[in-house]
């Protein structure tokens, strides 16, 4: 009876040393989970703190406004510029791979130290646009998320299309279905709608419906898309018509940008003719203009009305050019000037890749309607890009 006594005090021992070790690892394992919660719950509202301090505005006055590409050449220039003259601004941008993130993550960089905060997010990503526009009541959006480069349209399609339509509409699905109020939305367009249109200059009331690329569809698309839910949803909407836009921060793809960046380097330039011989010309656009441009846009548009409405929304489109069309030689000629290097320039027919010839801008209506007046000439915003791109990339001239 003893030894049977003493054999279950030893089983006894063994069941509470057992029972012992699985509530500590219970008690461990809910503690690290409550820490992992409490973690989320702290970083969830230092984001949320950071949203509502950068949506902010310095004054009653101010608008409160959402900036889609916001690390993009165009859309940062523009945040900066919001959020200087005192407005509220939250940059959404997805910092995809079409060209080097760290020229993206350098403007992120940037807008930081002026007061800006970018949410990591896709526009495609409904969740994170409903959580903005719940938390936020943003006045305005000024859409500037799209893929860009006509010929990368030849390379990889399908981005276009989610890029510039798909998103362009989840974007607008959940201005309309979340916000509260319905902001007025501004938003990019592209010079590159007028397609195969042969009268010069371009006016907003010309033909746009022969597109050149498939770039410029998703754009047309889109201006179709914009008169859709402004018809309706009664959403306030305007679409900018921007013209070869250039300058510091720029687009490494764009032609100024990668001939500079050849022509430090000693490889060759090639300069495209037309198809009958003719040359190539760009309404290049400074991007201070640019900017210009779409701070009017957004100071001169109404409120979105909703789709219970007494009156019609209000629905634009602008060109916003230079009106000054420059030959690709004499841009690569300037370069040559400014960073005292000789161009290797190689002469070709111009490839079937859907570039236009020729764009010149009328900019009437938006000198009009905007007061947009643009005063920078090419040599001028060269010399400002040619500056920043050698001290970005930490590089000097040959003298």
């Amino acid at each position: 009876m003893a030894r049977f006594s003493g054999a279950n005090h030893y089983r006894f021992q063994i069941l509470w040393c057992c029972l012992f070790c699985i509530l500590l690892l219970c008690f461990i394992t809910n503690h690290s989970l409550l820490t992992n919660d409490d973690r989320r719950v702290r970083r969830r509202k230092g984001w949320e703190q950071r949203l509502r301090s950068s949506a902010h505005p310095r004054s009653s006055s101010g608008a409160a406004v959402l900036v889609t590409g916001a690390a993009g050449f165009i859309g940062s220039h523009v945040a900066v510029a919001l959020k200087n003259r005192g407005d509220g601004v939250v940059g959404l941008d997805n910092f995809n791979r079409y060209y080097d993130t760290r020229l993206k993550r350098a403007r992120q960089a940037k807008l930081e130290s002026a007061g800006v905060f970018i949410v990591d997010g896709d526009i495609n990503d409904r969740e994170i646009l409903k959580k903005l526009f719940n938390l936020i009541k943003f006045s305005h959006v000024m859409h500037l998320a799209a893929q860009a480069g006509v010929r990368h349209a030849m390379k990889d399609p399908s981005s276009f299309i989610d890029s510039n339509i798909s998103g362009f509409v989840s974007l607008l699905e959940v201005v309309c279905k979340y916000a509260k109020p319905l902001p007025a939305i501004i938003w990019a367009s592209s010079s590159s709608v007028y397609g195969l249109n042969s009268k010069v200059p371009f006016s907003e009331t010309d033909r746009t419906d022969q597109p050149a690329n498939l770039y410029a569809a998703t754009k047309k698309a889109g201006e179709e898309i914009a008169h859709t839910y402004n018809h309706i949803y009664g959403l306030s909407i305007t679409g900018l018509r921007f013209f070869t836009v250039y300058g510091p921060w720029g687009r490494p793809d764009m032609a100024y940008f990668f001939f500079t960046k050849n022509i430090l380097e000693g490889k060759p330039i090639e300069i495209y003719e037309g198809g009958t011989g003719g040359v190539i010309a760009r309404d290049f656009t400074y991007i201070d203009d640019i900017v210009k441009g779409c701070l009017a846009a957004l100071d001169t548009a109404e409120k979105s009305v909703g789709g219970k409405r007494r009156r019609a929304a209000q629905l634009r489109v602008y060109n916003l050019g230079n009106t000054s069309p420059v030959e690709v030689g004499r841009l690569v000629s300037l370069l040559e000037r400014l960073l005292k290097v000789k161009a290797r320039r190689v002469e070709m027919a111009m490839p079937k890749n859907g570039d236009l010839i020729y764009t010149r801008a009328n900019i009437s209506l938006a000198e009009k309607e905007l007061g947009y007046k643009p005063t920078t000439d090419l040599k001028s915003g060269l010399d400002k890009f040619v500056k920043w791109y050698l001290r970005y990339y930490n590089q000097s001239t040959v003298n």
